[in-house]
């Protein structure tokens, strides 16, 4: 971009840092690079300098001066039409400012040292820099179903807020081992990552541990075979990482097909099947008008544990929490 602009803050990015700001606009900037920006004088907010940690207002001026270029992307980098397609054909919904997909089982939201396809990288489908959609939750690698994404700054800091103050109501389906008394409730259980063995586990923690967080989780029964396994859903008001496992087997009901929170007793039953953890539907504020409710169908490993012990997805409230209220 070789030309100066002025361009406004969102409503939705008010109290954004001014550094966030740019990075979410030209990914390709670096911190050195709008330091140096700012300090030159170059970057200005209301027609006044400002420094990089400078918290914005919505309706604000910015002043953009001439940004460096973003170098091409290596072909190597550059996304397969293949993996482009892929990632087109998990949308739920999309419009001018959200995109909603049913992320499978197996897929990561985000890379890691090991991990070079996942939904972060796939998201390049959409474009680079602004118009690149914004992760603005998350989902396990093994947890099928909606994950919903900004498609502008804007959109994406809106969808943020919902979730941090709690306005997103998440709906998880699962099978777990045995069948839960009482059958429906909340769990208010601090959570704490541990070392266990040879591998990191989230485990209930005494609220004064300095490492606890707290965790609520409220659960509802909706069907169940027998004594064997039950068919709950579950819905985190808090959002810890591997809550809802954690939680199910904290109560001795673990996820059937869980391979870090499964027992003796869920381990036969879960033999073949995958993690019977769906997100089935979200309703959350949309960024400017009305509500966004999403609901993904079950995922190929979901059904596998459906039709094995006789459940059938149609029979379930839509609001299954709503009689609770």
């Amino acid at each position: 971009m070789k030309e100066v602009r002025t361009l406004y803050v969102d409503a939705g990015e008010d109290g954004v840092r001014l550094d966030r700001w740019f990075k979410r606009r030209w990914p390709h900037l670096n911190h050195v690079q709008i330091q140096k920006l700012a300090r030159s004088g170059q970057i200005r907010v209301d027609g006044g300098r400002a420094k990089p940690e400078t918290r914005l207002t919505a309706g604000a001026q910015v002043r953009v001066p001439p940004l460096p270029d973003e170098q091409a992307p290596r072909d190597r980098d550059a996304l397969d039409p293949r993996d482009a397609a892929f990632a087109r054909s998990l949308v739920l919904y999309e419009d001018e400012e959200v995109l909603a997909l049913n992320k499978p089982v197996g897929l990561a939201v985000q890379g890691g040292t090991k991990t070079l396809r996942h939904v972060d990288r796939l998201l390049s489908a959409w474009g680079e820099g602004v118009t690149r959609p914004k992760l603005v939750h998350r989902l396990d690698r093994d947890t099928s179903g909606v994950l919903v994404l900004g498609k502008t700054p804007g959109a994406a800091a809106k969808l943020a807020g919902a979730f941090a103050r709690r306005k997103a109501q998440k709906t998880y389906w699962a099978l777990v081992n045995g069948f839960p008394k009482p059958g429906e409730g909340v769990l208010d259980l601090p959570l704490a990552k541990r070392g266990v063995g040879d591998r990191e586990m989230v485990v209930p923690a005494d609220p004064n541990d300095p490492d606890a967080a707290p965790a609520e989780t409220e659960f509802v029964t909706i069907s169940r075979a027998g004594h064997r396994v039950a068919w709950m859903a579950l819905r985190p008001h808090t959002g810890r990482t591997h809550q809802l496992r954690a939680h199910m087997k904290a109560m001795g009901h673990p996820i059937l097909g869980d391979p870090k929170y499964g027992d003796e007793a869920s381990a036969p039953l879960s033999e073949g099947l995958k993690l019977q953890l769906h997100a089935r539907r979200l309703v959350l504020p949309h960024p400017s008008r009305g509500t966004l409710m999403l609901e993904a169908p079950l995922s190929p490993e979901m059904r596998a544990g459906f039709e094995r012990f006789g459940f059938d997805e149609h029979e379930a409230d839509p609001e299954p929490f709503a009689r609770r209220r």
